[in-house]
């Protein structure tokens, strides 16, 4: 995924101003999916929205954590690639910011479904993971891949990961999304630097054999990588990006294996989310009933 989010807790905090935006509308026309104060989760509507999700994307991905850019790249100043058109890019806008809306954009999230990565070879997460096997699998499922998300310095807070997840849900009761999935990273090119973590998340957080993705031929790296005796667990969950733990909090499991991506300067797990899975106070306060909160 390459991601870069608030180190929070995301458990439920009715304290929080949530909208829930659920309608054919909404989604499609990029109206509100949630508020949080002065923060705003909608998806793009324009070109020149997509343009600056990407150059928040290049600041964070590029100027903050040092990934491989092209001669294109370093002069465009944008973070973009072929699968970046056939994506919905799901925003939070500050909107207590002057200037145009595509100039308040702090975070994002690239949204790919199923049916739209069949037309084009597949998903990003393909090159990386086994994903084809999975998917068929489970035929009568519908496939969302979560990707490219990032939220600025200043705005990694509690709030800004609500209001993301809160655009989520809402996309994914829109579109009956029956299994979210997607890379997550750890910073890096060396496994053995998170050997802790990683080992954790090979023993206790793995998916069962009808969920289970494994890393690609020829790159494949273990994640198992220390004896699970010798690993001190809240040692290896304080170790863990805090989208990882995010993740686990929701009821996410990990695929088989981790792969190296160069280009980004990341260690990468494969996340897999089956709706049905996730936990009731979850589906309750970003779902249905998330109308019950006050601005």
């Amino acid at each position: 995924m390459h991601t870069v989010m608030p180190e929070c807790d995301t458990r439920p905090n009715a304290s929080s101003a949530l909208l829930a935006g659920r309608n054919v509308d909404s989604v499609i026309k990029g109206a509100a999916l949630g508020r949080i104060g002065n923060l705003e989760v909608r998806l793009a509507r324009n070109e020149a929205e997509i343009a600056a999700a990407q150059e928040v994307r290049y600041r964070v991905f590029y100027d903050e954590l040092g990934a491989r850019k092209d001669l294109f790249q370093a002069q465009d100043r944008r973070d973009a690639d072929r699968f970046d058109p056939l994506c919905d890019h799901l925003l939070v806008l500050d909107t207590s910011l002057s200037g145009p809306e595509h100039r308040r954009i702090v975070g994002t999230y690239r949204l790919l479904r199923q049916e739209i990565a069949a037309t084009a070879g597949g998903f990003y997460s393909e090159g990386e993971f086994e994903l084809t096997k999975l998917i068929a699998r489970h035929p009568g499922q519908r496939f969302l891949e979560l990707g490219r998300s990032c939220v600025l310095p200043e705005y990694r807070s509690k709030r800004t990961i609500e209001a993301l997840w809160q655009g989520i849900w809402a996309y994914i009761n829109h579109y009956e999304i029956g299994v979210m999935t997607g890379c997550a990273s750890f910073h890096g090119t060396v496994p053995a630097a998170h050997a802790e973590a990683l080992t954790y998340l090979a023993h206790h957080c793995r998916t069962n054999s009808a969920w289970d993705v494994r890393a690609v031929s020829g790159r494949y790296c273990s994640m198992d990588l220390m004896p699970i005796e010798a690993v001190n667990t809240k040692a290896a969950i304080a170790a863990m990006p805090p989208l990882v733990k995010g993740y686990l909090r929701v009821g996410a499991r990990i695929g088989d294996g981790c792969v190296i991506d160069r280009e980004f300067s990341t260690v990468d797990i494969f996340v897999v989310m089956p709706v049905k899975e996730i936990g009731a106070r979850y589906v309750n306060y970003y779902g249905g009933e998330a109308q019950r909160f006050a601005a």
